[in-house]
């Protein structure tokens, strides 16, 4: 989940490096560092953010170098400080190596050097990489980056620099993201395009055990089998204005600003005045009439949008709907028969657990189609379809456009599958489509509430527990809404169906006791009034999100927030905006770092 980055070039490499790290804060920022050839590796790390290894280097005077690697670290083996802060160097100081992933063998690797006499500074798996390079090391990069692929299990991708080859940067990956840049005379390693988008809009994506070498007049790419391979170069389209915070004090703000354009992006081209559209989706019509059961799999807010999408496609299509948490699917032995479909989403395309849910997918001979926003990412090469979500990058660590825009494709595909299946009258398939496409403009609308939000923010900052109910669609909006808020506020907030709440977890309920209803279900709205009676009974404040035509919850709630009257399918995409900025402004008030959250990375690569 940390971010990598790397130069060798004509240029400094210490601004590059720093500039670049930056970008990919949101991946890791308990720790931070960078290795640059200078008569040797000269290595520099701080615990903490990234503004500590600013000062620091600007102090030292071994900066200057035209090559170099750099880490901002999410830590997983060994607390947050500066001797386990990557980069790792062996122990002659001739390697030093970057790392994201967990290497799962590195004890067994660990001991092994030990007894060879090698010893270890840190608690860190990635120690155990560079220790093990040196011991291997045979005086070709390639050839020892062969060996040690050979002996290290796990997930990485790795940056790595030697003292003997002080115009060569080695860089390889398996179930990590890594990009390679391609500039003239210089060339980049990054986890993720922000952090090269300065430089170059060109780049490699790298297989599973490839292995790129980078000098300053070009790339040259090797298969593990140690024989050079040829890649298509990838081209970004979108502006770099869209990866800086464009005068919002966060980014989480400026994302939650951006969803109508977002979701214009997602929905329009593939809705026409004939219907919906996916062009890119291979499954036959046969193939859809005869779908026995989809299993919708992700994790976090993406694993939340499948819930959303269970409703919408039960009721739509009349197809029963699994929703699993991907680190639960791929361990329990998931029975998938031959006419199942697998729609695996995630954001980055590289979550960790759920690429492991695709694989299990495809080896029980099921179809996977993929929601992903990262074009050209592991999850989308992988799966038989996919649908891209074309969100636009997303920066802050706790997702809201990535999110809607989620919801926004698994609606596509509940109106698509209904209409080849036949369980929608034209006329309600019609008016279903002709809302989807103007989602976007009405969500525009919905974010004007957002100076309404702030002000009721104000009144519950300081309230540490919360309850988010709802029934239906709106409970599964009340589980995205109860992680935002716990995620960047560090309230402890809990979703839970409404009709659940007297089964134990109401008696937690006391005076001054926070409690979101969510009440925009006009068939479920007299019961969701009898169960916000209920917890204002044992002294809740109440606070509640309805349509303009669910005024009864008025009469019940200490503050009510109305959004417009939609078709009841798509309200979960309105539903969750005031939460959004609810979560967001009680983070401000209580003093949080909105885009980076205390112990979250924005990409979980790591199982």
């Amino acid at each position: 989940m940390c971010g990598i980055v790397g130069y060798i070039g004509e240029n400094q490499a210490v601004p590059v490096l720093l500039n670049g790290l930056s970008k990919l804060e949101y991946r890791g920022y308990d720790s931070a560092g960078i290795s640059v050839y200078h008569d040797g590796i000269h290595t520099i790390k701080v615990k903490g953010k990234l503004a500590g290894l600013r000062e620091k280097v600007e102090k030292d005077d071994k900066k200057s170098s035209h090559i170099g690697i750099g880490h901002t670290r999410w830590a997983t083996h060994g607390v947050p400080n500066e001797i386990n802060s990557h980069p790792h160097n062996s122990q002659n100081g001739k390697i030093s190596v970057v790392h994201n992933g967990i290497i799962e063998n590195y004890l067994e690797l660990k001991n092994m050097l030990i007894e060879k006499g090698y010893t270890f500074k840190s608690e860190t798996d990635t120690e155990v990489v560079a220790q093990l390079f040196e011991d291997l090391y045979d005086g070709d990069m390639v050839s020892t980056t062969r060996k040690l692929l050979e002996k290290i299990r796990g997930a990485y991708a790795l940056g790595i620099m030697c003292t003997d080859h002080p115009d060569t940067l080695v860089a390889v990956r398996k179930d990590c993201p890594l990009l390679i840049g391609l500039g003239k005379g210089e060339n980049y390693i990054a986890s993720d395009i922000p952090a090269l988008l300065e430089y170059t809009r060109d780049y490699y994506l790298l297989e599973t055990n490839e292995i790129a070498v980078l000098k300053n007049d070009g790339v040259k790419l090797y298969g593990i089998d140690g024989k050079e391979i040829k890649k298509e170069v990838y081209h970004v389209t979108w502006d770099i204005a869209a990866a800086e915070k464009g005068g919002y004090d966060y980014f989480m703000m400026k994302e939650i600003m951006e969803q109508p354009e977002a979701l214009k992006k997602t929905i329009q081209p593939r809705v026409t005045e004939s219907g919906i559209h996916l062009e890119d989706v291979s499954l036959t019509e046969e193939e859809i009439k005869n779908c026995g059961r989809i299993h919708i799999v992700a994790c976090g807010s993406a694993m939340h949008a499948g819930v959303v999408g269970r409703y919408v496609i039960e009721e739509t299509c009349r197809i029963p709907v699994e929703v699993d948490i991907a680190s639960e699917f791929r361990y329990r032995n998931p029975i998938l028969a031959k006419n199942d479909l697998c729609i695996i989403i995630s954001q980055s395309g590289e979550t960790a657990d759920t690429l492991a849910a695709l694989r299990e997918a495809k080896k029980q001979g099921v179809k996977v189609l993929a929601i992903v926003n990262v074009v050209g990412s592991s999850i989308a090469r992988e799966s038989d379809d996919v649908i891209y979500t074309w969100a636009g990058p997303e920066i802050a660590v706790a997702t809201t456009k990535g999110y809607t825009t989620q919801v926004s494709v698994l609606y596509l595909i509940a109106l698509y599958f209904a209409r080849v299946r036949g369980t929608m009258t034209e006329e309600a398939y019609t008016a279903a489509v002709k809302e989807l496409h103007d989602l976007p403009e009405k969500t525009a609308e919905v974010l004007k509430v957002d100076a309404r939000m702030a002000e009721i923010a104000k009144k519950y900052a300081k309230c540490e527990n919360a309850f988010i109910i709802g029934r239906g669609l709106d409970y599964a909006v009340a589980m995205e809404s109860s992680l935002k808020l716990k995620e960047i506020s560090y309230i402890h907030s809990e979703a839970y169906a409404a009709g659940e709440l007297k089964h134990g977890t109401i008696s937690l309920i006391e005076d001054g006791t926070l409690v979101v209803a969510i009440a925009t279900q006009e068939s479920l709205l007299e019961k969701t009034v009898s169960n916000v009676k209920e917890v204002k009974a044992r002294g809740a404040k109440v606070l509640a999100i309805a349509t303009e035509d669910c005024t009864a919850i008025e009469d019940v709630a200490d503050e009510v927030v109305y959004l417009p009257q939609v078709n009841h399918l798509f309200t979960a995409s309105y539903d969750v905006l005031p939460m959004q900025l609810f979560a967001y402004y009680i983070a401000v008030e209580r003093g949080c770092d909105v885009d980076k959250p205390r112990n979250l990375a924005k990409s979980v690569t790591v199982e």
